[in-house]
């Protein structure tokens, strides 16, 4: 017995050598997966979505040399506003009308330079590029299948998809994207980039489908990976480089923006954007104009038009799906919409020449009544500016 018992003590202090010398090895692996599983944690959500180059590899872009922002008469928020900002948990808040700032607001601790998480709002912002892309011929043909520039996927389910499809969320892709569900796929490729693993290779082990392609639509969030996977095949280079140059350079941002990368230094383009509030702002109002800055075509105004026009299928709760760009319920002219998870909403009113860029840390973002609450107070917003008499 005494023996055993010594040969057990023994077995155990090997074990726990060989745990730490583990835990020194994949040190920065073990560092983000904690933080993936902390990352939206009540206490950790606010300053995790203003510091994420803090927590996961990233690759920084050059913004430019700042555009001027002009300053417009300011803004009297509509009523309910303050209720709706508190229940939302908004962090930053910036609103353009006719390209000037009439409104600016930062809370919960959160700073004006704070570059912020996109989440799914990086999506629309790929689309922009990928329009670039189309208009110069380097991606000839959108009915073209996404394997002509990703051979990798070749053995995927997404052999067969074309690239207009897998634009419109039409793949067929079987994908779960249910965040409470820890085996969920979006969750599997959580863990995949905290680990540094190949966003390449999970979307190439990506082998149930729902339907043919191009038969229903269904939110897929690595649908915008095989997008990224088609314009790094057609152009040789990465999506950080061709944003840079072909989007944020010329805008002209606040600050440098970065993407989350994952371990082969691959962009995480479905959510991993990073700017300032009032640099979404830029974007939006890129499209408001579109495509159109400070006197330059940046992105061509028929692919603003084409991009932003729903499919053919309805998506979730009533909203529209376009290229990478929601509609939201009954959309008015003009309307169009980015939006992440946890309470980030790009709300672009084309017609009425208003932009609404908003971040939040919204933990109750996926309860029902958020949308149209959020929807109402957008065109809230609106309605109060487009009435207000012009100088």
């Amino acid at each position: 017995m005494r023996k055993w018992l010594k040969w057990l003590g023994g077995s155990l202090v090997v074990l726990v050598i060989l745990l730490a010398a583990l835990g020194l090895w994949k040190r920065e692996e073990v560092t983000r997966l904690l933080a993936v599983n902390g990352l939206f944690d009540a206490d950790r959500i606010v300053q995790n979505f203003s510091h994420m180059d803090q927590l996961f590899l990233t690759r920084t872009m050059d913004g430019g040399t700042p555009s001027v922002l002009p300053q417009g008469a300011a803004m009297t928020p509509p009523p309910g506003f303050d209720t709706w900002a508190v229940d939302r948990q908004v962090t930053g808040m910036v609103v353009l009308h006719n390209g000037a700032v009439v409104f600016e607001d930062y809370r919960l601790g959160t700073a004006r330079d704070d570059r912020r998480i996109s989440w799914s709002e990086a999506k629309s912002a790929l689309s922009l590029l990928l329009g670039t892309l189309v208009a110069d011929g380097t991606i000839a043909d959108l009915d073209a299948p996404v394997t002509q520039y990703a051979p990798a996927l070749e053995a995927s389910a997404y052999r067969g998809a074309t690239i207009r499809q897998v634009l419109r969320m039409e793949s067929g892709v079987a994908f779960n994207e249910d965040y409470l569900d820890f085996w969920s796929d979006i969750n599997r490729m959580g863990r995949v980039l905290a680990l540094g693993g190949s966003m390449d290779g999970f979307a190439a082990g990506q082998t149930a489908r729902r339907g043919p392609p191009g038969s229903d639509w269904q939110y897929v969030s690595i649908d915008t990976h095989v997008i990224g996977m088609v314009i790094r095949g057609a152009t040789g280079r990465t999506i950080p480089a061709l944003m840079q140059e072909r989007l944020f350079t010329p805008l002209g941002l606040d600050s440098d923006p970065y993407y989350v990368t994952d371990g082969d230094g691959v962009a995480f383009v479905l959510g991993g954007l990073n700017m300032t509030t009032r640099d979404y702002a830029r974007l939006g109002q890129l499209v408001a104009q579109g495509g159109v800055w400070q006197g330059r075509q940046l992105v061509p105004a028929a692919w603003i038009e084409e991009s932003t026009a729903p499919g053919p299928y309805p998506a979730e709760f009533g909203t529209g799906y376009g290229y990478q760009w929601w509609l939201p319920p009954d959309a008015r002219p003009g309307e169009v919409w980015a939006r992440g998870i946890y309470g980030q909403n790009l709300w672009i009113d084309r017609t009425h020449d208003v932009v609404i860029a908003v971040n939040g840390a919204d933990r109750q973002f996926e309860d029902a009544p958020v949308m149209p609450q959020n929807v109402a107070m957008f065109r809230a917003i609106v309605d109060s500016l487009s009435s207000q008499p012009t100088e």
